[in-house]
């Protein structure tokens, strides 16, 4: 970031996206809602449509021309996303139709394996409820005990608590990489690292981080890792599940049906290898070329830039809004001039005004083109810890302006004005 401008041409980037061209009630669109899903370049939605019109056949299941052109595009897409999240292994990709069922597929073959009644998971006050909810049917069906994380005021989780949730029982930690709600950037390196030294394993779920900062599973040293293509500028239905070789070639199967199986008889059913074991049924291969794409796209541009285009938006954004009389910001407060990608915060910013409610502040600012979201953002345990409902979020992508925050600091004086 220079002077505040982008180290990329970003009205030309803004090019690549046709419905940032879109007019909500006479104004321009505000797109601020990244968190919950990014809009897509012109780049991925064509290469989607290449594949319906030249090389749409199922999979891995056919020796003519099409099928072999469909298979090798699913392979090179699994082997873009390795390189993407830097996996030792192609294998350890396992394609999902997001992180919810990533999690989920953690939770049920995991718990099959791995936990008995009493044996603990830990998880923490800022999941989303996709982090939450699995575990809790785990527990109701297999007796597992779910402990919880605490929070400190200043929005980081407490990490002192953590180490000593951990016992002999503890057989999996499962953290979000950066809270939807807060944009707390956790210490997941630490969390790793002090699960490990216990011995347990660990998921992450990374919606929030994978599209706004490089993201090594290797460096981190993560067991399992997931992330949603819609959050990515990819394709909706489509996400992914890393997971170590050791760890996938020792849990059984999630679903059963096609393409998962080795043999099948009346007798007894064997099992494909990894990762095929996991993707039951005919996969999602044209929205997995289109992940591919919008992976490839982010890259083009560079992961540490988009990085720092957004620490510095999000910065700004912070600053011009807390001087807006009666607002109130969720999460870590930060130095405007830390613009790095170690920052504490990802460019998520949830807040409130005054005791205007969060729907009817939404819903005027719809009205001047502004798109925030409202609510509790699936994360009403966190809602309860910070006493309150809900609130209005702007969450910023690759795209964003400044002039786009101006407009958002400019709506919400409006608004406040009106109440």
């Amino acid at each position: 970031m220079v002077n505040g401008q982008s180290k990329y041409d970003i009205q030309a980037v803004r090019k690549d996206f046709p419905i940032l061209d879109t007019q909500v009630y006479g104004h321009p669109l505000v797109y601020l809602d990244n968190a919950a899903t990014t809009q897509k370049p012109h780049q991925v939605v064509e290469a989607m449509v290449q594949q319906y019109y030249t090389a749409n056949a199922n999979v891995h299941r056919g020796v003519h021309h099409l099928s072999v052109v469909a298979t090798d595009m699913l392979e090179q897409s699994r082997e873009t996303v390795r390189r993407f999240i830097d996996a030792e292994s192609a294998q350890e990709i396992v394609f999902t139709r997001g992180t919810t069922e990533a999690i989920n597929l953690v939770a049920s073959s995991f718990c099959q394996q791995e936990m008995q009644a009493g044996d603990e998971v830990i998880i923490s006050t800022m999941e989303h409820h996709s982090n939450i909810v699995p575990w809790q049917l785990q527990a109701e069906r297999k007796g597992i005990v779910v402990k919880v994380i605490p929070m400190i005021d200043e929005g980081f989780l407490c990490m002192e608590a953590f180490e000593e949730l951990i016992t002999s029982r503890t057989k999996l930690v499962s953290v979000a990489h950066v809270s939807n709600v807060l944009g707390t950037i956790n210490p997941v390196a630490d969390i790793i690292r002090i699960a490990h030294a216990h011995g347990v394993p660990i998921l992450i779920d990374g919606a929030q981080s994978v599209p706004h900062m490089p993201v090594s599973v290797r460096a981190l040293d993560a067991d399992f890792y997931c992330f949603s293509g819609h959050k990515v500028y990819g394709p909706t239905g489509i996400g992914v599940l890393y997971g170590k070789r050791e760890w996938l070639d020792r849990l059984p199967p999630y679903q059963g049906g096609g393409e998962m199986i080795g043999t099948v008889s009346f007798e007894k059913t064997t099992f494909n290898a990894i990762p095929y074991k996991f993707e039951a049924g005919t996969p999602n291969y044209v929205d997995v070329t289109g992940l591919a794409a919008a992976l490839e796209y982010v890259e083009k541009i560079g992961m540490d830039t988009i990085a720092a285009h957004e620490a510095e938006l999000t910065h700004y954004a912070l600053e011009q809004m807390s001087q807006i009389p009666g607002m109130r910001i969720f999460g870590p407060m930060v130095n405007s001039q830390r613009s790095t990608v170690n920052d504490v915060r990802g460019s998520v910013i949830s807040f409130l005004v005054g005791d205007i409610h969060h729907l009817d502040m939404g819903t005027l600012l719809d009205r001047l083109g502004i798109a925030v979201r409202t609510g509790h953002h699936c994360a009403e345990p966190l809602m309860h810890r910070l006493g309150i409902e809900g609130t209005l979020r702007a969450s910023f992508g690759l795209y964003n302006t400044h002039d786009e925050v101006d407009a958002l600091v400019a709506g919400i004086r409006r608004v406040s004005q009106m109440f």
